[in-house]
């Protein structure tokens, strides 16, 4: 089943033309790929999805709500949420702080006290962690509590925007094995990935996005024997 559908989409940010007629889709259960160098409109796609920016023309759904018009609190509600760049958890709150943050639109704090729970079965790291001050966690413990954050919130659909940025290829393995685990949950996943060969060896589909449109798209491993996707992201 489709779950998200993006046709000809269009942001601006004042003059400069970022998106244009961008069009892709990701399908229940899977876990799909956006690749392309900085400035491709990567991030810009995955912050219009969370309606952090508008389209300014086409459409853009997920399932029967219109994302180029909802607002980003009721997107998260809804169970798409997103995971920047950077990881931005609270440096001076707890690990356990920081992921009980992600249960704010949840009602039941029932259900919060049991995502937290599965987090730290997921992640036994974070359990050893869950008093220390996120600040002083290293760059892939980061990493693994805005995942786990989002996690909270009881995600249908997860943006992760470039979540092995600035890792180690360890952590890097680290964190691509998480994913897999929390697709095989039965979350589906929209990942946004600088490091092309980690994030095709866990897609099952992936778009290659230049000057804010899709250029090639496939089944992942295929595109991981593209000529001209081996030229341009895995290094030749």
């Amino acid at each position: 089943m489709r779950m998200l559908s993006i046709e000809a989409a269009d942001v601006y940010y004042g003059r400069v033309h970022a998106l244009r007629g961008l069009s892709f889709e990701v399908q229940e259960g899977e876990i799909v790929c956006l690749l392309g160098n900085n400035g491709a409109g990567k991030s810009t796609t995955m912050n219009m999805l969370s309606g952090l920016v508008r389209p300014k023309s086409g459409v853009v759904r997920w399932g029967e709500l219109d994302l180029a018009t909802a607002k980003p609190w009721d997107i998260v509600s809804a169970g798409l949420i997103h995971v920047p760049e950077g990881r931005r958890i609270f440096s001076t709150m707890s690990v356990h702080e920081n992921l009980l943050l992600g249960g704010y639109t949840v009602r039941e704090q029932k259900l919060v006290a049991q995502r937290v729970e599965q987090v730290y079965a997921l992640m036994p790291r974070l359990a050893e962690r869950r008093k220390q001050q996120g600040g002083t966690l290293s760059g892939g413990e980061q990493q693994m509590v805005a995942i786990g954050r989002a996690i909270v919130g009881g995600p249908k659909l997860l943006l992760l925007d470039e979540p092995s940025m600035g890792l180690a290829p360890l952590v890097v393995k680290q964190v691509m094995e998480t994913i897999q685990a929390v697709n095989a949950e039965g979350t589906t996943v929209l990942l946004v990935e600088q490091n092309a060969r980690a994030a095709l060896k866990i897609a099952d589909r992936a778009y290659v996005i230049e000057t804010g449109q899709t250029t090639l798209s496939g089944p992942a491993a295929e595109l991981a024997a593209d000529a001209r996707v081996i030229d341009a992201y895995l290094g030749g």
